[in-house]
């Protein structure tokens, strides 16, 4: 599949929790959707531009929580503005798909599994950021909780855990079920892929799904 002179690009983003093998897919994902011709780059969240990745330090690091509940989405949205700024949106108006590690989605889960006042406030918050450029794909990538951890544990090896990674499996596993309720809610956008299996299984669901999605057939077709 080719693209046509002045086609928008494609934008999907890959979620899931801790240790899910969001960074190996879109990689996999990215050569997939060379190979039938398309024009690819890659970015994560948060981060993804010089200013979002100044923010993604402090993010990670935790220092924002002394801050209070509302900081951090704060923080996550300045991040996310400049990414679609910068990056983003350039991007798909050039004509290039989007492959993000990341993106509302998240914010959604992690930031918000608080009170419903606090919900309301995210859906705002998110509705300002984005200004209508939301994913036309998101996968899914879903695992237990505590199999991800696992995984992360094993990648990281010497390395201290991020402000996420050393949170308990039971809230990492409500996270879990937060994505699976977005991917019930919005089926039309999102793709629940099994990421408990090998990578090569996970791989070949994501291709499968892209070609149903977006109409892509075998290579050379």
């Amino acid at each position: 599949m080719t693209r046509s002179l002045g086609e928008r690009g494609l934008f999907i983003t890959f979620e899931g929790g801790e240790g899910s093998g969001k960074t190996t897919q879109i990689e996999r994902a990215a050569s997939f959707l060379r190979g039938h011709g398309r024009e690819v780059v890659t970015t994560r969240e948060p981060g993804g531009s010089p200013g979002a990745d100044a923010i993604r330090r402090i993010i990670l690091s935790g220092r924002a929580r002394e801050f209070g509940p509302d900081v951090e989405p704060v923080l996550f949205s300045a991040a996310r503005a400049d990414h679609i700024q910068q990056f983003i949106r350039p991007a798909i108006e050039e004509g290039r798909d989007v492959l993000c590690d990341r993106f509302h989605d998240s914010t959604r889960v992690y930031q918000g599994l608080g009170e419903d006042a606090e919900r309301e406030f995210l859906s705002r918050l998110e509705r300002a950021t984005l200004q209508g450029l939301y994913p036309d794909l998101t996968f899914v990538l879903d695992l237990p909780a505590a199999l991800g951890l696992q995984r992360a544990a094993a990648r990281r090896g010497a390395d201290e855990a991020d402000r996420f990674e050393s949170e308990g499996v039971e809230l990492h596993e409500a996270r879990r079920q937060a994505f699976l309720r977005i991917a019930r809610s919005e089926p039309e956008r999102c793709e629940v892929i099994d990421a408990a299996r090998s990578v090569d299984e996970v791989a070949a669901s994501i291709e499968a799904a892209l070609r149903e999605r977006i109409g892509l057939g075998e290579i050379g077709r």
